[in-house]
Parts: C-alpha cells; sequence; structure tokens
C-alpha cells in the first residue's frame, strides 16, 4: 500500500506557475471587489485629502472607474441619510472607512462601524443614515456603474414588512461630474432630492 499524498505524488502546484490563473488588473468578482474595497480602505493616502463635508448636503466623489465598475467616497455628517433605494441592476460592496452608519432593511437595522463592509446584489433595498454624533466616510463599489437608484416609499415597506414600492426612479449622478453633493434623503420622495443621491 502507498501511504503518499496526492500532493507528494502530484508536486507542489506553487512550482508549476502555468496551472495558476494570472492575477487579473480588474475585479471580477463579488470576492474580489470586495478585497479592492479594503485594499484601498487600507490606503488612506488614495481618499484621505479628498474628504469634503457638507453639513447642507451628502458629499460625493467618484474615486475611481474600471470596466464596468465604479467606485465612489461619500462622506455623512450627523443625520445625513440616503432615503430609502434600491441600486437598479448594479450589484454594490459599501465599506465605511471612519466613523459609523446604520443601514436599515426590511429585515432589520445593523450598525455598520469603520471597517464593516456589506455586499448586496441588484434590487436589493435599504437606507443608509449616519445617526452618530460624529462625521463618517465609507467607500462604495457598484458593478456595473451606478445608472439609476429607484426611492422607495418608507410607510410602505414599514406597513409591509416588504420590498416598498418604487417611488420613482432617480437617474444615478450626473457622469460629466465626479464631485457634488447631495441633498439628505430623510423622505426620498421628489426625484430631485433622489437623483444625486447614493
Amino acid at each position: 500500500m502507498n501511504s503518499d499524498s496526492d500532493l507528494q505524488i502530484a508536486g507542489d502546484i506553487l512550482e508549476v506557475p502555468h496551472l495558476l490563473q494570472p492575477p487579473r488588473e480588474h475585479p471580477a468578482t463579488v470576492a474580489e471587489f470586495a478585497g479592492l474595497a479594503r485594499t484601498l480602505a487600507a490606503d488612506r493616502s488614495q481618499w484621505e485629502h479628498l474628504i469634503r463635508y457638507d453639513a447642507a448636503s451628502r458629499w460625493y466623489h467618484r474615486l475611481r472607474t474600471g470596466p464596468g465598475y465604479e467606485v465612489w467616497l461619500l462622506s455623512w455628517v450627523p443625520g445625513q441619510g440616503s432615503g430609502l433605494h434600491d441600486h437598479g441592476r448594479s450589484s454594490g460592496v459599501l465599506t465605511v472607512l471612519d466613523g459609523a452608519l446604520t443601514e436599515r432593511t426590511e429585515r432589520g437595522t445593523r450598525a455598520l462601524r469603520a471597517g464593516a463592509q456589506r455586499v448586496f446584489a441588484p434590487g436589493y433595498v435599504h437606507e443608509v443614515v449616519n445617526d452618530t454624533l460624529e462625521p463618517a466616510v465609507s467607500l462604495h463599489i457598484y458593478y456595473p456603474g451606478l445608472t439609476e437608484m429607484p426611492m422607495h416609499h418608507k410607510a410602505c415597506a414599514a406597513a409591509l414588512g416588504t420590498t416598498a414600492a418604487t417611488a420613482g426612479t432617480a437617474s444615478a449622478l450626473n457622469t460629466a461630474g465626479t464631485t457634488g453633493t447631495a441633498s439628505t434623503a430623510s423622505t426620498a420622495s421628489t426625484a430631485s432630492t433622489a437623483s444625486t443621491a447614493k
């Protein structure tokens, strides 16, 4: 009886580079997008100098684009929120860089501290709000790039306990500009407020 393991028989895969996949230049899987977000979060020199805080509206900045995806940096002063929304056909990764945010969904409320990540699929309905006394910063990756952000009625979602009826489809940020502010979407009932809310 032979007691050799498969590894001993086949050899060390790391010694056979032609069997390894070459590293991708751009992410293509959920794990790779989450990894990109963690890498950017760890390298403060790529984003910290860009942050602005606006007491009247949320601030955002498109940090990077790649084939089919966008990376956005957002700041949140206390009390600012996104309103209840989804991201249309885009999947995403939300990573808290500084401070704390609260995510509300039909399943409940989740506190997100610095370093926390949320991954979501198309149609995922949530609201993100800074309900602390300190500002917060978050990083958002959307794949494909964000083209719509339908807003939802809070009262419907709370009463039904299900995904709310869409109040109106808001267009995403104007892709010609990469920095701006978004009005606090506390009621999320007007398209003008929703048009630039992330």
